[in-house]
């Protein structure tokens, strides 16, 4: 439980997506204007400290968070002696829309607005998840992502999308513009100067975590509506 000025529920859940049981962590602050789900990328996993970083970060903002392993721990061994599974988009994908239902129906979300936060690889999967779920996903934020991975369903993408890279990141910055031309929703490309891929440079990671909760309260935020 985190401690704050406003009340935290946090509790480890289980989702069933595509035949899996994942695992997550879902926290939702007192009087929450939207979830972000977070779509981790390759050789990630929930308890990646960037993405907490951020989590934390969106909380703040009165964002509840869920923080959910796409891949079961076998799989995870697999990936990481392969490398296959995290650049299965369509499977990943798959994950991402069970858990984005699992969320519509469970009672201490049903009512909040849904966005998706990916990174790398996580980023094409949100975008493909985001092509199937136009009705429930409102916002989606792409850190250092690979968005290019979705390429062939960027068009039907609904969902509002920053991508958010790194000004020394250029081959990813490359993939990025060529994604940004394919969308057809609102759509931002945001480059933080001189960080690369991790964004591991001093301030690197507050940037993103900044631009991406104000995209998402913009975009998320029931009370306002």
């Amino acid at each position: 439980m985190e401690n704050g000025p406003a009340q935290t529920q946090e509790q480890l859940v289980r989702v069933t997506a595509k035949a899996a049981e994942l695992e997550g962590t879902l926290t939702i602050p007192a009087g929450a204007r939207g979830v972000v789900l977070f779509a981790h990328g390759s050789g990630s996993s929930r308890h990646s400290p960037r993405n907490r970083y951020v989590a934390k970060m969106l909380r703040e903002g009165s964002l509840g968070t869920l923080l959910i392993d796409l891949l079961t721990p076998q799989e995870e061994r697999e990936d990481l002696s392969t490398a296959r599974l995290r650049f299965d988009i369509g499977l990943l994908a798959a994950r991402l829309i069970g858990a984005t239902d699992w969320l519509a129906t469970n009672p201490a979300t049903a009512d909040l607005n849904i966005g998706y936060f990916g990174a790398s690889t996580g980023a094409g999967a949100a975008l493909a998840a985001a092509a199937e779920r136009p009705e429930n996903v409102g916002a989606v934020v792409s850190r250092g992502g690979r968005p290019d991975l979705a390429m062939p369903v960027l068009a039907r993408v609904q969902a509002p999308t920053l991508l958010i890279v790194g000004g020394h990141d250029y081959p990813v910055i490359e993939m990025n513009q060529e994604a940004l031309a394919h969308l057809q929703t609102e759509k931002r490309l945001e480059i933080v100067p001189r960080a690369t891929h991790l964004f591991e440079e001093d301030g690197a990671l507050e940037q993103v975590a900044v631009l991406a909760r104000e995209w998402f309260i913009q975009h998320l935020a029931i009370n306002e509506r």
